[in-house]
């Protein structure tokens, strides 16, 4: 999975991208990917991701992360769509909740960023059986990568 990092912030963010290209690998692994995929993946501030909530979504508030799929219909995943869409991760956000869940802000980072693929991969959490399914998925995803405990 070719992953495009765009940083909209004055926080240095390339060190992420190792930990998130094994994650997109496991991600492969995972759920049996066989079409190559691509998907970016841009760093704001809570005032940014308030704008892009509100403006795309209703929702007049800063969040963790908003998933923008090109195709969020998990049966169609494998017709050939290549570009699985945007991901906004707010690091603002990565680093309280981090302090929040008390595991580190990589950890949190990493979190968002399987969320949000998963979203763009067609997964939701809307219905209890759908979180079920879509937190597996990220606990499984993730917790061989990177360790809740890392602090």
């Amino acid at each position: 999975m070719e992953i495009t990092l765009l940083n909209r912030t004055n926080a240095d963010m390339d060190y992420i991208l190792p930990m998130y290209e094994k994650i997109a690998s496991r991600t492969e692994k995972v759920l049996d990917l066989k079409e190559p995929c691509e998907i970016s993946v841009t760093f704001v501030r809570s005032r940014t991701i308030h704008t892009i909530n509100r403006d795309y979504r209703g929702i007049d508030r800063p969040t963790d992360v908003i998933s923008f799929a090109i195709n969020d219909e998990p049966d169609l995943i494998d017709t050939g769509v290549k570009d699985l869409g945007d991901l906004f991760i707010n690091i603002d956000y990565a680093k309280r909740q981090a302090k929040e869940y008390g595991h580190s802000t990589d950890r949190e980072l990493c979190f968002l960023f399987t969320h949000g693929l998963l979203h763009c991969l067609g997964y939701d959490h809307m219905k209890p059986e759908d979180e079920k399914v879509m937190f597996a998925l990220q606990d499984r995803i993730l917790d061989p990568i990177i360790s809740r405990d890392e602090k």
